[in-house]
């Protein structure tokens, strides 16, 4: 069984930041062939000219595990509703569906199809936090969650890295992930 896991960074970061590096070596490590692609123009370019070429670069199976952060993971609801095979897990960290502050979110669509998101994940994670600074908070979460189901984790964790939050490892992830 080939395992794939793609690991999407937020809104003005990179593969390089937080608990994205450490997240790739450790699935690594456990036999996953890893993708941690580099989209600048994540929540730059409007979701309906940037999700085809996020849809080309990758290949989506029964074997996938798809992990997000931030704008990452409001990426994952687009993918989730676009593509044609149902992925193994998702795990949405810090995650969105609706515009969370004042900032313009042209990651976000304009509504979604929730029933084909849930027909494409066997298992989804929603790992939001009480004290996240941008308002990607536990509302957030829980708004995906009455919809989509799965399973939901509040934490205190602020917004799980950014360029004042240092947050090298994540244990829980590597937990979640079968």
């Amino acid at each position: 069984m080939n395992r794939t896991a793609i690991i999407f960074h937020g809104t003005g970061a990179n593969p390089e930041v937080v608990w994205l590096p450490w997240l790739r070596d450790r699935l690594a490590g456990r036999g996953y062939a890893v993708e941690s692609p580099h989209y600048p123009d994540l929540n730059v370019e409007p979701i309906d000219s940037f999700l085809p070429k996020v849809l080309a670069n990758h290949t989506f199976d029964e074997h996938t595990v798809l992990v997000g952060h931030s704008g990452g993971a409001a990426l994952l609801l687009a993918i989730l509703e676009h593509i044609d095979v149902p992925v193994a897990q998702a795990i949405l960290v810090a995650g969105y569906s609706t515009q969370p502050n004042t900032s313009d979110e042209p990651v976000l669509q304009a509504e979604y199809d929730w029933a084909a998101i849930k027909s494409h994940v066997r298992d989804l994670y929603f790992i939001n936090s009480r004290s996240d600074p941008y308002g990607c908070d536990e509302r957030q979460g829980r708004a995906m969650f009455e919809r989509l189901g799965g399973t939901q984790i509040i934490r205190d964790d602020g917004h799980f890295g950014d360029y004042d939050q240092p947050y090298p490892t994540f244990e829980l992830l590597d937990k979640l992930i079968d």
